[in-house]
């Protein structure tokens, strides 16, 4: 009986080592490098980790740490686990690495071989900041808020062309270890050399990815589709933000839950540089108008037979995907027997990551005067493919207008004879000259004691004390400098935020435009372009002009809430709120100026 319960045991055992060697071989062969962190000082170590989840495998190549030292490892481990039914195993190469600059590096893929074939691992990013102050204490709020929270722009490509539409997506990573609270843009970027328009996204909803070998939360802030206009190194200026970050402390409260800490930190992104090539000169055509992308071209009438004074209308037209806003349309010719109107511009385009997409057209009408049959000559349309990296030329066919009625054209000639013709009265072409007349006296009025007269006396005593009175308000009016400020800053005000209250009630334009105002305001009072510098420069230029800084802040304010509010929900109410607290501001600032 001991013989039987023996074998059984033996089975069993056999059977869930069969077990535990089958799950394990039945997963799929994963190789990945892990990092403590992404995001490290130049006086501090990280941990680097490659892993694969598969029995069997040998030859691991470390990958080239340049830019780092190897300070520890390396350490190799195997571990294996049965939980919950499910069989598991790894076996890691571990690494503690030291920064030697500062920068943002990729470091390398690792390598292994399993089953003859070689894995790779995929490169982790890491970036290396100035030395910092590492706490003596692991959970110092502002160490574990810097560590769990990273302000990223991801670029969809580093070498475009001049024309080629690329896309910049700010993203805010976060760790299961923190809260975010409140956030808001302090500083947004400048794209300088870029033509850029926002990408319209579908709210700001949290979704989970893998950053730099960990698991993170992150939220899309701001999207934005980039177009070069120009070639050379173009570089993107951070985005800046604050947010109250809620960090553990360490400690729990008496039910066993972790107590949290708010803190406000700023967080930054990385500057980023975009190489812009120049479009090749080699096989460029002479129709080419600055096209990049993928287009189609065509050239259509509306009607091809038709009377004189009769309209057709031409088109031009261009679809496809790229630059569809940054360029000229061919022009067309005609006979100068065809009067042409100035083309009617429409414009059909969408904003996507790819660039814009759509359809742009030239409708010319054209109106014949004389009988006859007109063509159109034929016309050229060219593009350059990023894709392929080739020039295209699309050529039309002759279009013709045939004009069936109406005038026969003038046709000059010479040597013909004078033909002489009798003059034929008709009606009352000729008439007798009168000889008689029948004269009267002119009866002469006299201007004294007239009606004229009198309101000619009167005029000037009601005229003088009238003037005295205007002349007087103009003088209290003139005095009032106080008052006289005001109503010109008012007046000022008005001009510049004339096109943002025309926007009331559309979110963007209407921010867009009281943006554009505040930034048109200063250029016009400062003479600088304030675009292009940054809100801090802005301050300090207010700051030399003897602006007071409650003027100031409010102008700033103004300026953060036009970031800020293109990314929330706005009602009509607060848009008015924001035109009004804008108008004042000017006003403020004028009458200090």
């Amino acid at each position: 009986m001991s013989d039987l319960n023996s074998k059984m045991k033996l089975k069993f055992i056999t059977l869930f080592v069969s077990l535990i060697t089958v799950s394990v071989f039945a997963q799929e062969a994963e190789f990945v490098a892990k990092v403590s962190k992404n995001k490290l000082g130049l006086n501090q170590r990280l941990r680097v980790e490659f892993s694969i989840n598969k029995q069997g495998a040998d030859d691991f190549v470390p990958p080239n740490f340049k830019n780092f030292k190897i300070v520890g490892g390396p350490s190799h481990s195997v571990s294996q686990s049965w939980v919950n039914g499910k069989a598991s195993f790894s076996q890691k190469y571990s690494y503690i690495i030291k920064p030697l600059r500062k920068g943002e590096f990729n470091l390398p893929s690792a390598s292994i071989m399993l089953d003859g074939k070689k894995l790779e691992s995929k490169p982790v990013k890491i970036i290396v900041t100035e030395a910092v102050k590492v706490p003596k204490n692991p959970n110092d709020p502002d160490y574990i808020a810097e560590q769990n929270i990273h302000l990223v722009a991801e670029i969809s490509k580093a070498r475009p062309y001049v024309g080629e539409g690329i896309y910049v997506e700010y993203r805010l990573y976060f760790s299961n270890n923190v809260g975010i609270y409140d956030n808001a843009v302090t500083e947004a970027p400048q794209y300088n050399g870029f033509w850029n328009q926002e990408i319209k996204r579908d709210g700001s909803q949290v979704k989970t990815a893998m950053y730099n070998g960990e698991q993170y939360r992150y939220a899309v802030l701001n999207k934005a589709l980039l177009i070069p206009t120009k070639s050379g190194k173009l570089t993107i200026d951070p985005m800046k933000m604050d947010i109250v970050v809620a960090v553990p402390t360490g400690r729990g409260d008496f039910f066993g839950n972790p107590i949290t800490k708010q803190i406000r930190k700023e967080y930054s992104s990385a500057k980023k540089t975009i190489n812009v090539k120049n479009l090749p000169l080699e096989g460029k055509p002479e129709s080419f108008t600055g096209a990049v992308g993928d287009f189609s071209y065509e050239l259509t009438s509306s009607r091809n037979v038709l009377k004189a004074n009769e309209s057709s209308q031409i088109k031009v037209i261009v679809k496809g995907k790229g630059n569809l806003k940054l360029f000229e349309l061919p022009k067309i010719e005609t006979p100068k027997e065809l009067e042409v109107y100035q083309p009617e511009r429409k414009e059909k385009v969408s904003i996507t990551t790819s660039g814009l997409s759509g359809s742009v057209i030239d409708n010319y009408t054209v109106v014949p005067e004389y009988k006859g049959k007109y063509k159109i000559p034929t016309t050229e349309f060219s593009y350059f493919n990023p894709k392929d990296q080739k020039y295209h030329t699309i050529t039309t066919e002759d279009i013709f207008v045939d004009v069936t009625e109406g005038k026969e054209l003038a046709t000059s000639s010479t040597g013909n004879p004078v033909i002489k013709q009798n003059v034929v009265t008709t009606g009352k072409n000729f008439r007798y000259i009168q000889t008689s007349t029948s004269l009267a006296p002119i009866v002469k009025s006299d201007f004294y004691k007239s009606t004229l007269f009198y309101i000619l006396l009167i005029l000037p005593f009601i005229l003088v004390p009238v003037i005295i009175l205007i002349n007087k308000k103009k003088e209290e009016r003139n005095a009032d400098i106080i008052g006289s400020k005001q109503r010109k800053a008012d007046r000022l005000a008005r001009k510049y935020l004339s096109e943002a209250k025309s926007q009331l009630g559309n979110k963007e334009p209407f921010y867009e435009a009281l943006e554009r105002a505040l930034h048109n305001y200063l250029k016009a009072k400062l003479r600088v372009e304030t675009s292009e510098i940054s809100r801090e420069k802005i301050s300090h230029l207010l700051k030399d002009k003897n602006v007071d800084s409650t003027t100031i802040e409010q102008f700033i304010g103004v300026l953060k809430d036009c970031d800020f509010a293109r990314y929330t929900p706005i009602t009509n109410v607060q848009m008015n709120q924001e035109y009004e607290k804008a108008k004042q501001v000017i006003t403020q600032i004028d009458k200090q100026l």
